[in-house]
């Protein structure tokens, strides 16, 4: 991807996190904890999925390419930034930054159409529970999956073939600890117009327009939770729901802090602090969500290590 006479740079060096080189051997066991919990936890949904017959639904369905999303997500930072951590070798190649870049906004797409997937199934399970069965078909969840990898491949592509155009003759070093597309830029010798605007529209319409299908989704539901007599209907309704809206404020509530929030003299670490929130902690945390506030999870993990002691003993 690159040429010659775009880009003398072979490699970028990683600043990574903000932390004292002293601090490194500290936080280093903290972050594998955590990036194998995000690991475990995840596959650990798919597997259960996958081996009870009762999560065989299109909520589930979607929660199984989320949990393997999840996973992929991490994989694209996670394991450089603890290398980094352990050798203090902190270069990456023109090649591995590029790639790092299209991988990283391909799995971040894809989260932001699987949870608007699972906005819609809800919507549809509470609001219209009479024509769920006909409308949520295999086929439109197989549909919608395959939308949201097109969809996050092209937009993808798109981002990176642009910024593999760009010049970089100057500094090679990134205050960041993964190769992210807005510090590129702003290391570039070339004019970056056409990446800011392609950022502004189609990357702007990728997050934005996925979260307003969110929030239409959740008013419906609401209006119609409002209407249910019973407070057992109310408690019911919720519950169904109550998981993916925590994933909802963890992901979309990172991107705001990220993005609304004014910046400082310390912008460089927020971000810094805030992708460490989105690329680490998000993932891990969503296993527990759906595992502690889900009947179904809890049941099926019980069934399952029922299944394995009898096997045992």
């Amino acid at each position: 991807m690159r040429r010659d006479n775009q880009s003398s740079m072979s490699e970028f060096l990683l600043l990574g996190l903000p932390l004292w080189m002293e601090q490194h051997d500290m936080f280093f066991p903290l972050f594998l904890g955590m990036y194998l919990t995000t690991v475990l936890g995840n596959l650990l949904i798919i597997l259960l999925i996958k081996l009870d017959s009762s999560l065989h639904t299109p909520m589930y369905f979607f929660l199984s390419h989320l949990a393997f999303t999840d996973i992929s997500f991490s994989s694209v930072t996670a394991p450089k930034m603890l290398m980094n951590m352990q050798t203090q070798n902190q270069s990456i190649s023109y090649a591995g930054c590029i790639s790092q870049v299209y991988f990283f906004i391909f799995f971040a797409d894809i989260d932001s159409f699987l949870l608007t997937s699972m906005a819609y199934d809800r919507y549809m399970a509470i609001c219209h529970p009479l024509h769920y069965s006909i409308i949520m078909r295999q086929s439109l969840c197989f549909l919608l999956v395959i939308v949201s990898w097109v969809l996050s491949f092209a937009n993808a592509l798109v981002h990176t073939l642009l910024l593999a155009h760009l010049s970089f003759c100057g500094d090679n070093t990134l205050p960041h600890f993964f190769c992210d597309l807005s510090t590129l830029l702003k290391l570039s010798s070339s004019d970056t117009s056409t990446n800011e605007l392609v950022i502004l529209t189609v990357g702007g319409v990728v997050i934005t327009l996925p979260f307003i299908c969110i929030l239409v989704s959740y008013g419906h539901i609401g209006a119609t939770i409002l209407r249910v007599p019973s407070t057992k209907g109310i408690c019911k309704a919720l519950s169904t729901c109550g998981s993916h809206l925590s994933v909802v404020s963890l992901y979309y509530g990172a991107i705001i802090g990220l993005y609304v929030s004014p910046s400082s003299s310390d912008s460089n670490s927020k971000d810094v602090i805030v992708a460490v929130f989105y690329t680490l902690v998000t993932p891990m945390l969503n296993p527990f969500i759906y595992s502690l506030r889900n009947r179904d999870m809890k049941g099926a993990l019980g069934n399952i290590l029922s299944k394995v002691f009898t096997i045992m003993y």
